[in-house]
């Protein structure tokens, strides 16, 4: 039997109504997101940094421990196989080969990896591929490691007392990270915890057997568990693109507005960087990232046009308690903010916006 369509509307307008509870905790609080379904991956060895300097777009060889960086991996003709998130978890006292005397030089043998599942396979075979020659070895860690996401203006705040810290004590910027124990009376041992500095929070990892235990710290100082779909409407709304879902195997970086965050200029050779450079220096993208208020929920990969032409394709999509319908996607550059799209067969429409909403 089916449900009846006022169980339905009833089952919609709770959903509809814990969203929207869940996003104040996002925007006004704290949110609490599991996100320990990412791909992860570790590298180890001596080479680990100067063999994947070689494979991604940002700087690696200046990386100390305690540091990380973004960056993407590319094709040879520039084209994004995946994004990935890039930390220096431990290091080795080396002396310095021109000075006996000289101070000890740390350098990281450790690297992980963390990236979204849907690239996962890419970076591995890139890796296991490239890295012959290199000191280096690959471990998975995706089964092995969970990661939550604490996010809104509170994060800090309830990082601080879930581990109990000073505010100085917690990494300051994106990528920064502070390795702690957290001491648990369902635990026998403190349980290790990677607090990992973003844009909009703290993301917390940690051995995925300790789940259960270190959910429960920031829950106790003051975050709210919520759900992934409450935190793609704040993604969306900062302007944040996803691999897999707003990006694929034929964006540049440049033309998702990632040269900032994820590429280096200065640095020697990698894979791709021939067409990085050139679009950067000489040429104009032929598409940006940009935002869309949408008339009506539309689903991914409804064409765009402008006029009769096709400019894109719809990426994200998400209802904001704040924005409305609004949603992200990769248009070509006459598709100006302020057009007015076409989107699917059905008359639709988007205006373009400039990101983030605001």
């Amino acid at each position: 039997m089916k449900p009846s369509a006022a169980i339905l509307g009833a089952v919609a307008a709770t959903d509809t109504a814990t969203l929207a509870a869940e996003y104040a905790a996002l925007t006004e609080a704290c949110g609490l997101v599991d996100r320990s379904n990412r791909g992860k991956l570790a590298l180890s060895g001596a080479g680990a940094v100067e063999f994947l300097n070689g494979q991604v777009t940002n700087e690696l060889s200046d990386l100390e421990p305690g540091e990380g960086r973004y960056a993407a991996f590319l094709t040879h003709k520039g084209k994004m196989l995946g994004d990935l998130r890039i930390l220096a978890v431990s290091g080795e006292r080396a002396q310095s080969a021109a000075s006996t005397s000289g101070p000890n030089d740390e350098r990281p043998i450790e690297l992980l990896l963390d990236t979204e599942r849907t690239a996962l396979q890419a970076l591995f075979d890139m890796i296991r591929r490239f890295k012959v020659g290199y000191k280096v070895e690959l471990h998975k860690r995706t089964l092995e490691s969970s990661l939550l996401s604490l996010i809104g203006p509170n994060a800090r705040e309830v990082a601080s007392r879930a581990f109990a810290l000073t505010s100085d004590e917690l990494p300051e910027h994106e990528g920064e990270h502070v390795l702690v124990s957290l001491a648990s009376s369902t635990e026998p041992e403190p349980t290790p915890v990677r607090l990992i500095g973003t844009d909009v929070g703290i993301d917390l990892l940690f051995d995925a057997r300790a789940l259960a235990s270190v959910s429960e710290a920031p829950i106790a100082a003051g975050a709210v568990s919520v759900s992934e779909a409450a935190a793609e409407i704040v993604r969306v709304e900062h302007g944040r693109p996803r691999y897999g879902v707003d990006l694929d195997e034929s964006t540049i970086p440049q033309e998702a507005g990632l040269n900032e965050r994820a590429v280096s200029f200065t640095k020697g050779c990698y894979v791709g960087q021939e067409t990085v450079a050139r679009l950067f220096y000489k040429g104009k993208p032929n598409r940006h990232l940009r935002g869309l208020r949408l008339s009506e929920p539309l689903d991914a990969g409804a064409e765009l046009r402008l006029g009769e032409r096709p400019v894109g394709r719809l990426g994200s999509s998400v209802l904001s308690p704040t924005h409305g319908l609004i949603g992200l996607a990769l248009v070509r550059r006459e598709a100006e903010p302020g057009a007015s799209l076409t989107v699917g067969e059905h008359g639709a429409s988007a205006s373009v916006v400039e990101l983030p909403f605001e």
